[in-house]
This record gives structure tokens, C-alpha cells and sequence, in this order.
């Protein structure tokens, strides 16, 4: 599987990045420990001159793959949503029961994340709770309008769509796919985020998991 998997190549928006990261080593390293120093520091901390000291390179050389940070957030929140919505679509590819289908999805997008070996230089696990505790500031901004426009978070919303499919599917006269498959991917986040910091105000723990609320909830609104 992994050598028919090694070729596949996950696609962000190109307007987000000057020069394609995978296309180079350097990009590659740039997108590695990118992730790992804003695991460390947070996003807010971030800077480009740290990034460079830790990859042994000019800051000026991250300048020609990013134009900003803002943007290099972008595209690692595309590529997120990118992988997710490609590891959705192949676990449910060959199912025809349109139901259990709905069921496997919830479970996609809301699962506790594992390493995908397919891609080397990329830790998702790490990603993921980069994108639990900052995937928000990419698109709280004055500029949220215009880059919706110009097709940054394409991909966010294709996922938002399919899911949204799959449940008009299940429930043809149910009015507000859409609203509720925006729900189970944003609400995934905030219960993973709750879980592990304000675990007062959450049901879920290490018995009780965000994809058992959110399939739970979408069964019940459905009337499964």
C-alpha cells in the first residue's frame, strides 16, 4: 500500500505559496520544522529568522517559498484539510451503504490523529494539534473576505462540502447539512481542545471520544 500511496501528492491552493515547498529539499525542511517550532513556541512566538537558525539557512530563503508567516499557516491548515479530505474520500470509497458511509466520515474528521508514513517529512500528529489550537488565526483577520476569494480555503470548505453530501444523502429532508457538517469539523477541534485544557466543560475523555459525541449528535439530529 505504501509503495502504491508513494507517488500521491496532496494539493494547496498555489496563490498561497511563491514557490512550492515540495518541490525542494529545502521546502520539504522549511515545511518539517515549521511545523515542529510552532509546536514548541506557538504561532504568536513564531518568526522566520528562528526558523532559519533552526534549518541552517537564511531567513531570506524561506522569503522565496513564503511571503509571510500568515501564509505559511495557510498552507499548512490546506495541506491539513487536503490530507483529511483524502483520507475521508479512501475510507469510504467502497462504501455503499449511505449510512455507515456518514458514520465512517464523522469518524475521519474527528478522530485522534496518526503518523501517515506516505509522507516523510511530515509529522501529522504534530499538525494536528497545530491546527487544534491555531488553525483559527488563519482566517480571523481583516483580510479573511479577500483571501476567501482568491480560493485560500478552497479545501476547507470542499471537505465541509463532501461531508455535507453524505448527511443530505442519509437525510434528504433534513434542512442544514451544511451547518451541521461545519459543526462536526469545527466542534472536532474545539472537544480535542477542550479535552486536553478545559476539561470541566466536556464529556469527552479518555473513555469518551469526540468522534463518539459527534456521531452520537448526528444520529440522533438525523433521527438514525
Amino acid at each position: 500500500m505504501l509503495n502504491l500511496l508513494s507517488n500521491l501528492k496532496i494539493s494547496v491552493p498555489d496563490k498561497i505559496y511563491i514557490k512550492d515547498p515540495e518541490s525542494s529539499d529545502l521546502g520539504k525542511r522549511i515545511i518539517e520544522n515549521s511545523i515542529l517550532l510552532i509546536e514548541e513556541i506557538g504561532f504568536d512566538s513564531f518568526t522566520f529568522k528562528k526558523l532559519g537558525v533552526r534549518i541552517g539557512s537564511n531567513e531570506s530563503s524561506i522569503y522565496r517559498y513564503f511571503e509571510s508567516k500568515h501564509k505559511l499557516l495557510l498552507y499548512l491548515t490546506s495541506w491539513y484539510w487536503a490530507w483529511l479530505e483524502y483520507q475521508l474520500v479512501f475510507a469510504t470509497f467502497n462504501m455503499p451503504n449511505k449510512q455507515e458511509q456518514l458514520t465512517k466520515a464523522i469518524e475521519v474528521v474527528t478522530k485522534t490523529i496518526k503518523v501517515d508514513k506516505t509522507f516523510s517529512h511530515i509529522n501529522e500528529v504534530v499538525l494536528n494539534r497545530i491546527i487544534i489550537n491555531e488553525y483559527s488565526k488563519s482566517y480571523l483577520t481583516k483580510e479573511v473576505d479577500s483571501e476567501n476569494k482568491e480560493g485560500y480555503f478552497v479545501v476547507y470548505k470542499r471537505l465541509i462540502m463532501r461531508l455535507s453530501e453524505m448527511i443530505a444523502g442519509v437525510s434528504k429532508d433534513y434542512e442544514f447539512p451544511s451547518s451541521l457538517a461545519s459543526t462536526i469539523v469545527e466542534g472536532a477541534l474545539h472537544q480535542h481542545f477542550l479535552k486536553v485544557h478545559f476539561s470541566s466543560i466536556t464529556n469527552c475523555d479518555k473513555d469518551v471520544t469526540p468522534t463518539d459525541f459527534f456521531q452520537n449528535l448526528t444520529q440522533n439530529v438525523l433521527n438514525l
